[in-house]
């Protein structure tokens, strides 16, 4: 299976888990609780047809995540050992039918196997036998009438800091930037326990790359929360920003579209920005004026007014438990790097967003994975087989060019980087009695 596929896997199955996994010690009726739960819904399972998840299946992600040393890696599935023979339904099959199945409710499985094939889903040779679809839907609840029900709604709190933050984008005021009027966007980290702000902060654009910039900003502050709850903007449905957050031990969680209900706290300070911070200040003219302007207001009233929900300001709350948080890791920034495919050329070169690099000379002609930071441009670290092989060097066809070449077939012996990554682009070494003056 291709590891980006793998990758997916394991972020989803992490998402399923993080509840037993998050730190906070469970009882044994709270864990039978969350089981029964996460078994009786429907998930929407990356490359898979299937909509459910057995118990049996959930511990056993647990005790793999837990025996693997609490890293994504643990999660990776494995690989099929029945590859190539058939199985009952390929996910295209699979999709196709539940889709028939909900323009055409009350029909028949014999008639939903017939127009699977007059709508040429189904090969000439492809056969459905009516009991395995019979199944198919039954487990999927296709086979009876859907029945509506009002969404159960309850007010929450979290009981500690960094248990849950929630966060979201705000449309802002216009700023002057390079000599005209930009809109700005206000992305903002509440914590739900406290109401603190981990941090806030407008920018120009309502991209991913911002969002990862506040989120880096809010763990250096504030340290790692536990669960992170979004809504479905384009952003926050990123699969980068998912690995991210499990690389990190952190809970992806993302409201029901169209239902912004569960992030009424951060809703309301969205309305406090507008009714005090915006209404009431001057607004500054350039971007970097207007953020420091709501840090400033931030940290000297928000955080320090008393909260009419909790009774306590956000700062005085939040630090009256800091035995509960967990410190961001010192490699914090590698978390957030970049990751592609590239192969090596014959000349060694390796390109990346219009630049050329060095790679080892043992790497010529493989496919390698590219770690990486859009605005680091001089940090590129390369992986082959998950080895670590040192940073890039930008090639430079000057150097190379007073340069001797090696011809010494061991030099191409591959020999991962262990620890630190000490690799130098645009080096040869030789042994000393071939040294010589160029």
């Amino acid at each position: 299976m291709e590891k980006e596929k793998k990758i997916q896997m394991a972020t989803f199955r992490f998402g399923v888990i993080s509840d037993f996994v998050g730190g906070a010690r469970l009882s044994r009726g709270e864990r039978e609780r969350l089981l029964g739960e996460k078994s009786e819904r429907s998930w929407d399972i990356p490359h898979s047809g299937r909509t459910r998840i057995s118990r049996t299946t959930i511990q056993d992600w647990v005790r793999r995540y837990e025996r693997g040393g609490r890293r994504l890696e643990a999660l990776y599935p494995k690989d099929r050992q029945d590859q190539g023979q058939p199985r009952a339904f390929d996910e295209e099959v699979a999709l196709a039918l539940k889709k028939l199945r909900g323009e055409m409710p009350r029909a028949t499985i014999h008639g939903l196997i017939e127009e699977m094939s007059h709508r040429g889903i189904l090969g000439k040779e492809e056969v459905l036998h009516p009991t395995t679809v019979y199944r198919f839907l039954r487990r999927h609840g296709l086979m009876t009438p859907t029945q509506i029900l009002l969404p159960d709604r309850r007010r929450f709190e979290a009981e500690f800091p960094n248990d849950l933050w929630q966060s979201d984008a705000m449309h802002g005021p216009m700023v002057q930037e390079a000599g005209r009027q930009r809109k700005t966007f206000l992305f903002t980290f509440l914590d739900d326990h406290s109401r603190l702000l981990p941090h806030a902060q407008f920018y120009l654009t309502e991209r991913l790359d911002s969002y990862l910039d506040a989120l880096r900003q809010a763990l250096l502050k504030r340290g790692l929360p536990r669960k992170l709850y979004l809504d479905n903007g384009s952003a926050f449905r990123s699969q980068h920003l998912a690995q991210i957050t499990a690389s990190l031990g952190i809970a992806l969680i993302h409201s029901s579209p169209y239902q912004p209900e569960g992030r009424g706290k951060v809703e309301r300070f969205f309305r406090r920005v507008r009714s005090q911070f915006l209404a009431a200040h001057p607004l500054p003219q350039d971007l970097k004026s207007l953020n420091r302007a709501l840090q400033v207001w931030i940290d000297s009233d928000y955080h320090r007014c008393v909260h009419s929900a909790t009774g306590q300001s956000p700062l005085k709350r939040f630090t009256a438990h800091l035995e509960c948080l967990r410190p961001a890791p010192p490699n914090l920034e590698d978390h957030f790097r970049k990751q592609t495919r590239r192969r090596v050329e014959k000349d060694r070169s390796v390109s990346l967003n219009g630049r050329l690099y060095e790679a080892p000379l043992q790497l010529i002609g493989k496919s390698v994975t590219l770690l990486y930071h859009a605005h680091d441009p001089a940090r590129v670290e390369i992986l082959f087989e998950d080895h670590s092989f040192g940073f890039l060097q930008p090639l430079d066809l000057r150097v190379n060019a007073r340069i001797r070449r090696d011809k010494d077939p061991l030099a191409l012996e591959l020999v991962p980087i262990p620890g630190a990554n000490l690799y130098q682009g645009g080096r040869l070494s030789f042994p000393p009695e071939e040294a010589h003056d160029d």
